[in-house]
């Protein structure tokens, strides 16, 4: 794949649930090794767009292409093979809890490669690390860890594979401020260390500030504003502004 194109490509997206249109053509594109965030007020169908991304929710119309092809109209071998390039952290982590962390991040191993388990079990202390977790961890289960544990014991499983590309919805969600910083350092460290791409949805103005390359909101079905935060908080929308106000407040 040449390194300019774009990693992730959406275009004039459109997705009803009956008479309710939640994406009116959605269009953007991120570019390899950036961090964006995907911001928005609720309803406006962040999480689902990350659906339609990784081939969970097909869209009414409009086409969503990583690397180069389109999750809905590519071959089973094509989007099978791009399946294998990125990784999916959900909001609550959704680790199966009758595994062990250890065992919860063999499985895309042992599902998706020919890899013998001896080396499968030589990897998974690898991930852990690069997720920030110490060895101990693996062999307990999601249950008995905190709640910032948990979500990067769900990124060392979502990185399992060497993906080029990830998928984050609302990571930093019920973690307390310190541990969403330290969450929000692992991730920007993925980016900038192992050159990997994060499309991330998120309500943390803190993530917006200090990791992120880019923001993307959207409103009324559309990307109402993309570029840099400094940008995209001066927007002229009543929900950007309001945003950006009460959030500093908060900090």
């Amino acid at each position: 794949m040449d390194a300019e194109a774009p990693v992730i490509e959406v275009e004039q997206v459109v997705t009803r649930f009956g008479a309710q249109t939640v994406h009116d053509g959605v269009s953007f594109t991120v570019g390899r090794a950036n961090l964006v965030a995907l911001i928005g007020g609720s309803g406006t169908g962040k999480s689902v767009l990350l659906r339609e991304a990784i081939g969970l929710h097909r869209p009414d119309a409009g086409r969503v292409r990583l690397f180069g092809t389109d999750v809905w109209s590519g071959t089973p071998q094509e989007v099978a093979a791009v399946r294998r390039r990125f990784g999916m952290l959900f909001q609550d982590g959704a680790l199966f809890s009758s595994l062990t962390v250890a065992q919860n991040v063999a499985v895309p191993l042992l599902e998706h490669t020919r890899l013998d388990r001896a080396t499968v079990e030589a990897l998974v202390p690898l991930r852990l690390q690069q997720a920030g977790l110490p060895p101990e961890a693996g062999a307990k289960r999601p249950s008995e860890l905190s709640g910032g544990m948990r979500k990067r014991a769900a990124i060392a499983r979502a990185i399992a594979l060497e993906p080029e590309l990830l998928f984050l919805d609302e990571p930093t969600s019920g973690l307390d401020p310190i541990t969403a910083r330290g969450f929000d350092a692992l991730v920007r460290g993925l980016v900038d260390d192992l050159g990997l791409t994060v499309l991330v949805v998120t309500h943390d103005l803190d993530t917006l500030l200090t990791v992120t390359d880019r923001v993307i909101v959207l409103a009324r079905g559309r990307v109402l504003a993309d570029g840099p935060v400094a940008e995209v908080a001066r927007a002229d929308d009543e929900w950007v502004q309001r945003y950006f106000a009460v959030r500093s407040m908060l900090r």
